[in-house]
């Protein structure tokens, strides 16, 4: 008797090749269409390609409305964070929280043996490595997803290459118009800048000062939700010759803190909320951190300073370290875990 897997869909190629390979590969598949928010023009064109797939491979779909748990659990803690002057990852939180926990809930209903979803990444005696195309690897992106969850899961695409799936989804003739489809969007609900989200919220245009490190005044900003670490332009600063960086944002008083290139670069970062896929660690030990998703891996020592708290000391800084952004520690190519930078 076959194995039945419920697989998450989003109309796109990523999502119908896997449907492809784990029907190949001789499970039971059927398909799920997350509505997350309440672009509806968005999702009636995503859910249409999604039963278009599945009638074309034979598989049944199903639309599911987890536009309120998305709201609570990811929509708000990303205006939250930008309010609080943090920089926010909401695709992980995502991956945690609905695509790894509320769909679980579905598969359960379904009687699904595994929940499956199109994410570049191996995953290898229950444990998350990087996908073999280090180019659209997404274990990044999953550094929160809790341990338990990791045995039931199936990553289809771990090993392929998205040249290589575009090619085959090209050549097959009923799945060609999805093969040319453009890619989705990085944060769906973000349609051109996330400000435009903020704005619908709050009044984020209230203008306040610009200092430097010393805390001297040097200039003005037009509000501190405009801004992210690593910015170097959209704000004043008096008599300025040389570039200048945000540094640090204080929500709480409307300031943010400005200064040259070098003093972007930092060589310790505190993580908390702490998420292991492994045993969790007891004592100090060797690994490489990502700061970003597009960050280069960099060797650290991770120092447990508390239970769900850790300082990494980076044998070569870094620049542009957000609060509110994740940090993912891996040894060579398999992922450890992650947390909140703090």
């Amino acid at each position: 008797m076959s194995k039945k897997v419920l697989l998450g869909m989003s109309g796109g190629v990523d999502s119908t090749m896997s449907a492809l390979i784990l029907k190949d590969l001789g499970y039971e598949v059927e398909g799920v269409y997350m509505k997350l928010h309440n672009n509806d023009t968005y999702h009636e064109k995503n859910y249409n390609s999604v039963q278009k797939v599945g009638e074309l491979l034979g598989i049944k779909t199903h639309f599911c409305d987890l536009s309120s748990d998305f709201k609570e659990k990811v929509y708000d803690y990303f205006v939250k964070s930008y309010e609080e002057g943090l920089t926010p990852n909401p695709c992980v939180v995502c991956n945690r929280e609905i695509k790894f926990d509320k769909l679980f809930e579905i598969a359960d209903t379904l009687g699904a043996d595994y929940l499956a979803t199109g994410h570049y990444v191996r995953l290898i005696d229950g444990v998350i490595y990087e996908g073999n195309d280090k180019s659209k690897d997404q274990s990044y992106f999953l550094a929160k997803v809790r341990k338990d969850k990791l045995e039931r899961i199936l990553f289809p695409l771990g090993e392929k290459f998205k040249d290589d799936i575009k090619k085959s989804a090209k050549e097959i003739a009923i799945l060609k118009d999805i093969a040319e489809q453009k890619e989705s969007l990085e944060i769906c609900f973000v349609e051109e800048n996330y400000t435009d989200i903020l704005k619908e919220h709050m009044d984020i245009d209230k203008a306040g000062d610009v200092i430097n490190t010393q805390g001297d005044v040097i200039g003005d900003h037009s509000g501190y939700m405009h801004y992210t670490i690593g910015k170097r332009r959209g704000f004043n600063v008096h008599g300025a010759h040389d570039p200048h960086y945000v540094l640090d944002i204080n929500a709480k008083d409307n300031i943010i803190t400005v200064g040259t290139y070098d003093e972007l670069e930092v060589d310790t970062v505190t993580v908390k909320e702490l998420n292991w896929l492994i045993d969790p660690p007891k004592d100090a030990f060797v690994c490489k951190i990502k700061v970003r998703y597009q960050s280069k891996p960099v060797e650290c020592e991770l120092k447990i300073e508390e239970e769900g708290s850790i300082i990494a000391h980076l044998k070569e800084g870094v620049f542009g370290v957000a609060k509110g952004q994740i940090a993912a520690f891996y040894d060579g190519e398999r992922l450890l875990g992650g947390g909140v930078i703090s």
